[in-house]
C-alpha cells in the first residue's frame, strides 16, 4: 500500500471513531420530581401516577430508561411539603410536577430556577404562583382545578337534594389561599338560599368531629367539603362522620363519592396528569414554563 493510501485509511478510520463512540453513549436520563398530597397507599394515587407515566410514554419518555421519577408523598402538610421540596431540589431535578397549592408554594420557596408544572391548583394567579394565566413568567406553569365560582354550585346542589337544610358546616383549609377563596364564594351565595354557614378548619380529625357533631345536633344541618390537600387526606374520616350523623353532604370531587360520599360536583382530577406530561415533555426539550399558558380543565 502506498504512503498516500495508508494516510487516507488512517484519517478515515479516525473520523469514524467519534461517530462510533457517540452511537454507543447511553441516553441521558432526565430526573423528574413528583409531589403528591395523597399518601403512597391511597387508592387514588396509582391512577394519577399511571396517567402521568402513560402521557410521558406516548411522548417517548420511559421511567427507568431515559427518565427517572422521584416521588414525595403526603405533601398536604405545610411543614412536610417544605421538607420534601427541599429534598427534591437538592437532587437537582430537570423539572418537578407538583399537585396542589401547598406543594407549589413550598417548591417556589426552595427554587426559582427548577421548572415547576402544577396540576389541580385553584387560582394560581391569585395565589401569586404565576404573573398571569396567559403569561406565567418565572419557573412555574400548569393546570388549574377549577374557578372559585364552582364552589357556589355546591351550596345550590345541597339545597336541591336536601331542601330542609339551613345550617351548613363548610370544611376547608384556612391556611390555604384556595380554601379561603372557596369559602368566600359559598358565603356570597348563602344569603340568597337562606343558609347559615359554620366554617370548619380541617387541621385534624378531632377538630372536624367536634364541629360536625355540633351541626348535626340540629335537624336542619348539612355539610360542604371544599377541595384541598387536607380534605383529600382526611376524606374517609369526614365521610364516616357525615354518614354517622346522617348529614347530607356535597363533595368537590368524584373520589369522595368512590370513597362512599353522597354526591360530588367537579372536574376530572386524573386527566390533568396526562396533559401535564405534555408540558413536561416540552420543557425537557427546551421550552420555558414562563411561555406556556396556564390551562383550565377540559373534562
Amino acid at each position: 500500500m502506498s504512503s498516500r493510501r495508508q494516510f487516507i485509511t488512517l484519517i478515515g478510520g479516525a473520523a469514524a471513531w467519534p461517530l462510533a463512540a457517540r452511537a454507543q453513549q447511553p441516553e441521558r436520563v432526565r430526573r423528574v420530581g413528583m409531589m403528591m398530597p395523597l399518601t403512597r397507599d391511597d387508592p387514588e394515587a396509582p391512577p394519577r401516577v399511571a396517567a402521568f407515566q402513560q402521557g410521558l410514554q406516548q411522548l417517548g419518555w420511559s421511567d427507568g430508561r431515559n427518565v427517572r421519577i422521584e416521588y414525595r408523598w403526603d405533601t398536604s402538610n405545610a411543614e412536610e411539603a417544605r421538607k420534601d421540596a427541599a429534598e427534591l431540589v437538592a437532587l437537582a431535578p430537570d423539572i418537578v410536577l407538583a399537585t396542589g397549592s401547598e406543594a407549589v408554594a413550598s417548591l417556589q420557596q426552595a427554587t426559582r430556577s427548577v421548572p415547576i408544572v402544577f396540576v389541580n391548583v385553584v387560582d394560581p394567579d391569585g395565589a401569586g404562583f404565576v404573573e398571569s394565566l396567559a403569561r406565567p413568567g418565572g419557573n412555574t406553569t400548569g393546570f388549574t382545578l377549577f374557578e372559585y365560582g364552582l364552589a357556589g354550585k355546591w351550596l345550590e346542589l345541597l339545597k336541591e337534594i336536601a331542601p330542609r337544610v339551613t345550617r351548613v358546616a363548610v370544611l376547608r383549609d384556612p391556611a390555604n389561599a384556595s380554601g379561603i377563596g372557596q369559602l368566600a364564594v359559598i358565603q356570597s351565595v348563602a344569603p340568597s338560599l337562606r343558609m347559615q354557614l359554620r366554617p370548619v378548619a380541617v387541621k385534624n380529625v378531632a377538630e372536624v368531629e367536634r364541629a360536625v357533631t355540633a351541626v348535626a345536633r340540629e335537624s336542619d344541618g348539612g355539610m360542604i367539603v371544599t377541595a384541598g390537600g387536607t380534605t383529600a387526606v382526611h376524606r374517609e374520616a369526614i365521610i364516616a362522620l357525615a354518614a354517622r350523623h346522617r348529614l347530607p353532604a356535597v363533595y368537590p370531587l368524584r373520589y369522595f363519592v368512590t370513597s362512599s360520599g353522597l354526591i360530588s360536583y367537579g372536574p376530572d382530577t386524573i386527566d390533568p396528569y396526562r396533559r401535564a406530561a405534555g408540558y413536561v415533555d416540552r420543557i425537557l426539550k427546551g421550552e420555558k414554563p414562563a411561555d406556556l399558558p396556564v390551562q383550565a380543565p377540559t373534562k
